[in-house]
């Protein structure tokens, strides 16, 4: 059915000489070549390396790594300081205020007087 539609090939993979049912596949290399790059001497240790930057130097490297993690935490005080503005963020800031418990509790009371509503709802509807 699907040559119905497709073009005819011409060259046939049963017109090609192939080998025989039991015949070895053709003998393929069984390792390749290590490349030269692959046995230079690697070394071990010394100061890490950073992917950015020019210098290699120890102190301007920490002093960059502090100085990273100074704005990292001044970006995290100044997300956490941010106000919140709507409903929502008043309702996300008292539920912070809580503690796990405390939200486990409310959200069970809350889950109780939606089935006492609907318990009474069922019930002034079966009279």
């Amino acid at each position: 059915m699907g040559a119905l539609c497709s073009k005819e090939n011409s060259d046939d993979p049963f017109a090609q000489p192939g080998r025989r049912l039991g015949d070895a596949p053709p003998p393929v290399p069984t390792t390749a070549a290590v490349p030269a790059s692959a046995t230079s001497k690697r070394t071990v240790g010394g100061p890490p390396r950073t992917l950015s930057g020019g210098n290699n130097n120890a102190a301007s490297s920490s002093a960059d790594a502090a100085e990273a993690r100074r704005m990292a935490a001044a970006a995290a005080e100044a997300r956490s300081k941010s106000t919140k503005s709507g409903d929502l963020g008043k309702k996300l800031a008292e539920q912070k205020k809580l503690s796990h418990r405390a939200t486990l509790e409310e959200a069970s009371r809350a889950a109780v007087r939606e089935r006492e509503v609907e318990a009474a709802n069922e019930a002034l509807q079966h009279r």
